[in-house]
Order: structure tokens, then C-alpha cells, then sequence
């Protein structure tokens, strides 16, 4: 039951125990215990919404950071990720497979910001070797959601 109501949760977060409990044939106690269960347990950390930034007022630049790092004796790249993924701008860091080690992405409201984030902030680590920045210039979908949806044409053709 755990598996499905993290399913449906990763897919619309705003869902009620009650439309869960639906869902899966369950009562709505059964459902808001096995949430409860795994927010204690960390299983569930956060309930966030997927915004489309484009079309407000706000301004805010995604970047995306390879970085090459030395790994710390004892702590291997766990020492460097905490370190990274401290700071505010971070929405997210990950160890990666390939040619550069940690995955970490940024958002600031400029360039500009980015960068010096980069510059002043994550090279200047002890243990970084090197980073690699991409800048995202348009978001197509994002946890799932598409951001453009494209409208099709459900008129009749009108033969004369």
C-alpha cells in the first residue's frame, strides 16, 4: 500500500486521505496512518509544487553544475555534498556515475548570480577540481509536468 500511495502522491501532492483511501480500496485512517509512518520515517520529506516561473513576475535562472571533486579520506564524497548542498541557492545535489562526480543544481535570479555563486562559492571549495555550469534557457517538463501544452485543433473540416 506504501508503494502506491507514494505513487499517487509523487503525481498530485494536494490529493486527499480520503481520495486515496478511494483509490486503493482502503479506509482513510489506514491511509493517513501509512503517511504518517513515512514522514517519521523520512520516506516523504516534502510535498512541493511545480511551478512554471515564465509566467510570473519573479525572476529566476536554473543552472545546472557538473563538478569534479577530490574525495575526503573516510567521508569519500559525502563531506563535499554536505558542504555544497548547505547553501540556499542549491535546489539539489547528486553523486553521478561518468566523467564528473557531483550533479548539483542552482537557482539565482541572474546569471550573473549563478555564476558568482559558482565562482566565489562552489570552485573555491578545497576539494573542488573543476565545474562545468549549463545555464537552462526553457524548461519543457519537470517532475512529470509538461509546461507547454500544446493546443489541438478538434474543429471540423467544412468541405464546401
Amino acid at each position: 500500500m506504501k508503494n502506491e500511495i507514494m505513487d499517487i502522491l509523487s503525481k498530485n501532492s494536494r490529493i486527499s486521505n480520503e481520495q486515496i483511501a478511494i483509490m486503493l480500496g482502503r479506509t482513510e485512517e489506514e491511509v493517513k496512518q501509512a503517511i504518517s509512518e513515512m514522514e517519521e520515517q523520512n520516506i516523504i520529506l516534502g510535498y512541493p509544487a511545480t511551478i512554471n516561473w515564465e509566467k510570473t513576475d519573479k525572476e529566476v535562472i536554473m543552472a545546472f553544475i557538473e563538478v569534479r571533486v577530490t574525495p575526503q579520506r573516510d567521508r569519500g564524497f559525502d563531506k563535499v555534498a554536505e558542504r555544497i548542498y548547505q547553501y540556499p541557492q542549491v535546489k539539489s545535489c547528486n553523486l553521478m556515475s561518468g566523467s564528473y562526480d557531483l550533479f548539483v543544481a542552482v537557482e539565482g535570479k541572474t546569471m550573473k548570480e549563478v555564476a558568482l555563486f559558482v565562482a566565489e562559492k562552489l570552485a573555491t571549495i578545497e576539494s573542488v577540481v573543476s565545474t562545468s555550469t549549463h545555464f537552462v534557457l526553457k524548461k519543457y517538463k519537470e517532475n512529470g509536468v509538461s509546461f507547454e501544452h500544446k493546443q489541438s485543433d478538434n474543429r471540423e473540416a467544412v468541405v464546401l
